[in-house]
C-alpha cells in the first residue's frame, strides 16, 4: 500500500510531539541501559534506541511501500555515505552510536515530498523528494538534516523528557500510524498517535523546534564539509518556504513533521551568507546523474497509466540544458517500457545516447550517465522477453565489482537467458558473485532473493532454500526464515538434494534463527 509508509515520517514526529513536555533534564548518558520493559521517562540509552529502531524496521521492511530499486538506492547512498563519513570525522557520531546504530538510508514508494529519521539511525527518503530536488546538493541538504536528527539523538532526548511510556507503546504508536494510514484517512492516522494528549502537544512542539534549529546548524556543517554546495541548502529552504506559503496542499508532509518557521528560514540564510566558503562552493559534477535519478523517481513514484502517459509525453524546454533534456528522454523511455510500448522506448533511448555524446561534458559520456542509459535498455529488453539481447548488452558493461546495480542486473539478465535456453555459464558466474556479495552483506534481502532464483535454476536446491530463508531473515521475518530452513532440513534428509556444506549451514542457521525467535518473543513479553 503506497501510503502506509508515507505517514511514518509523520508517525515519528507526532509520536514524539504527542508526548507531554516535562522539565528539562540532562542529556541521556549512554552508560545507562534500562530494560526494554522499563519506563522511558528516565535515560533512553543507545541500546534501547537501537532496539526500538529494529522493532519498527522489522515492520517497515515488509511494507509494500518499502522500495529496493537498485539504481535509485545506490544513488542516494552515494550522497548519504560521504555525509556519514563527515559526521564521524567531525565527532557528531560518537563512539557509543558508531557501531550500535545502523546508519541506513532506504527508499519509500510515495510521491509526497518527505524524508524522516527513525530511532537507531534509519532514514527514509520518499521518491517524491528525489523527484522534486533540482540538484544532488539539495537532496544532500535534506539527508544531512535528517542525519543530524540521528547524531544529536533527538528522538532519545524527546523521550527522555516525556512522561512514562513503554518501549512497546512507543513502537506501537509509530506503527499505529502505518496501520491507520492504510485507510488513506490522515485524521485517523493522527488520532492513532495523539489520542487524548492534544492539549500537551504545543509544549513538545516548542521543544522540537529547538531540535529543528539544531539539526539545521549541525546539518549545514556536515553538508558543507562533505563538499556539497551551500546553494543546495538555500535551494531547499526556498522550495519549502514556497510550499509553506501555499499551505502545503498535503504534498509536503515534510513541513508537518519538520515545522518551518521564520526563525529557521532567517538563520539558514544568515548561515549561508556568513560562510566564507559558500561563494566558492561550485556544484560538483553530477548534474546529469541527478537528472536521471530525478526522472526515474518521478516515473516510479506513480505508475498509473495516466501518470505514465504524462511522463511519456514529457519534453524539455527550448532553453533546457543537457541534464534536463536527458532527464526528459529517460522518463519517456522508462514510462514507455512500463507501458510495454517498446518502439517509443527505443526511440527515446537512441535520442538520449546521441544527446549524451553531443552535449554532455566529456566526463559524463562514458561514466555513470551512460551506464544508467544502458541499464534502462537492458530493463526494456527484459520486459519484452528478449533475454539474449539483454545479456549481450550486459556483457558490454564492466563486471559488477562493488556496484550493486551491476551485480543485480548481470544476474537478472543471466537468469532470463538461462530460462530461455541460452546456457548456464553466465548464470553460474552471477550466482557465485551473488554468493560472495551476501557473505559480506547478510542484510541484503534483494540479493538473497535473486540468489535463491539463480540457484534454483541451476538445480542447487538447498542453496536456493537457504537463500530464501536468509532473505526472510533480512526482512525481519524470523518465523518465515525458520519455516524455510526447516524445509531445507527436510529436503536434505530426504536425499532429494545432496550438499553437505549447505545442509550443515542450514542446521546452524536454524538453531540461530530459533534462538532469535525466542529472544524476540521474550523481548515483547518484557515490554508489555
Amino acid at each position: 500500500m503506497k501510503h502506509s509508509l508515507a505517514a511514518s515520517a509523520l508517525a515519528a514526529g507526532l509520536a514524539l510531539a504527542a508526548l507531554p513536555a516535562a522539565a528539562p533534564r540532562a542529556q541521556p548518558s549512554s552508560s545507562s541501559l534500562p530494560a526494554l520493559g522499563d519506563s522511558v521517562s528516565g535515560e533512553f540509552s543507545v541500546d534501547t534506541e537501537r532496539r526500538l529502531g529494529d522493532q519498527i524496521m522489522r515492520e517497515v521492511r515488509r511494507d509494500p511501500a518499502y522500495l529496493d530499486d537498485a539504481l535509485l538506492l545506490d544513488y542516494v547512498q552515494s550522497l548519504w555515505q560521504p555525509l556519514v563519513g563527515t559526521a564521524r570525522r567531525r565527532g557528531e557520531i560518537g563512539a557509543d552510536t558508531a557501531n550500535a546504530f545502523s546508519w541506513e538510508v532506504f527508499l519509500v514508494l510515495d510521491r509526497s515530498v518527505n524524508a524522516f529519521a527513525l530511532p537507531g539511525g534509519h532514514v527514509g527518503v520518499h521518491l517524491g523528494l528525489i523527484a522534486m530536488t533540482a540538484s544532488r546538493d539539495e537532496l544532500a541538504a535534506v539527508l544531512a538534516h535528517e542525519l543530524s536528527h540521528v547524531t544529536q539523538r533527538h528522538i532519545a532526548r524527546s523521550i527522555s523528557s516525556s512522561s512514562r511510556q513503554s518501549m512497546v507503546g512507543m513502537a506501537a504508536m509509530i506503527l499505529g500510524v502505518l496501520a491507520a494510514s492504510r485507510t488513506g484517512n490522515a485524521a485517523m492516522a493522527q488520532a492513532a498517535v495523539v489520542g487524548g494528549q492534544a492539549a500537551m502537544v504545543q509544549g513538545q512542539l516548542n521543544y522540537s523546534r529547538d531540535m529543528e534549529r539544531e539539526a539545521d546548524r549541525v546539518g549545514y556543517g556536515v553538508h558543507s564539509d562533505s563538499g556539497y554546495a551551500s546553494a543546495g541548502v538555500a535551494g531547499m529552504f526556498e522550495k519549502l518556504e514556497h510550499a509553506n506559503r501555499l499551505n502545503d496542499s498535503n504534498n509536503y508532509p515534510y513541513l508537518r513533521s519538520h515545522p518551518l518557521t521564520t526563525e529557521r528560514i532567517g538563520e539558514a540564510r544568515a548561515r549561508v551568507q556568513a560562510d566564507p566558503h559558500a561563494a566558492k562552493n561550485v556544484p560538483p559534477d553530477g548534474a546529469i546523474e541527478h537528472a536521471l535519478a530525478q526522472a526515474r523517481a518521478r516515473v516510479l513514484m506513480d505508475t498509473t497509466v495516466q501518470a505514465l502517459r504524462r511522463n511519456q509525453a514529457q519534453q524539455a524546454g527550448p532553453n533546457a540544458g543537457a541534464a534536463e533534456k536527458l532527464g526528459a528522454l529517460y522518463a519517456q523511455a522508462l514510462a514507455s517500457t512500463l507501458l510495454r510500448e517498446f518502439e517509443p522506448a527505443d526511440a527515446a533511448l537512441a535520442a538520449a545516447d546521441t544527446l549524451l555524446q553531443r552535449e554532455a561534458p566529456p566526463a559524463a559520456r562514458g561514466g555513470d550517465a551512460a551506464q544508467w542509459l544502458q541499464l534502462l535498455r537492458v530493463q526494456s529488453l527484459l520486459a519484452r522477453g528478449d533475454a539474449r539481447a539483454a545479456q549481450q548488452r550486459m556483457q558490454a558493461l564492466p563486471d559488477s565489482g562493488s556496484s550493486r546495480p551491476l551485480l543485480l542486473w548481470h544476474a537478472q539478465a543471466a537468469l532470463a537467458a538461462a530460462r530461455a535456453g541460452a546456457g548456464t555459464e553466465s548464470l553460474r558466474r552471477s550466482t557465485e558473485a551473488l554468493q560472495t556479495w551476501v557473505a559480506e552483506r547478510r542484510e541484503d534481502a534483494g540479493a538473497w532473493q535473486l540468489l535463491a532464483q539463480c540457484a534454483d535454476q541451476l538445480g542447487l536446491k538447498l542453496r536456493s532454500v537457504r537463500a530464501e530463508a536468509e532473505s526472510r531473515a533480512a526482512l525481519g521475518d524470523i518465523p518465515g526464515a525458520v519455516d524455510r530452513l526447516r524445509a531445507g532440513q527436510q529436503l536434505a534428509r530426504s536425499g532429494a538434494a545432496s550438499d553437505f556444506i549447505e545442509a550443515s549451514i542450514i542446521d546452524a542457521r536454524l538453531r540461530e534463527m530459533e534462538a532469535r525467535r525466542r529472544e524476540l518473543a521474550d523481548e515483547m513479553r518484557n515490554q508489555r
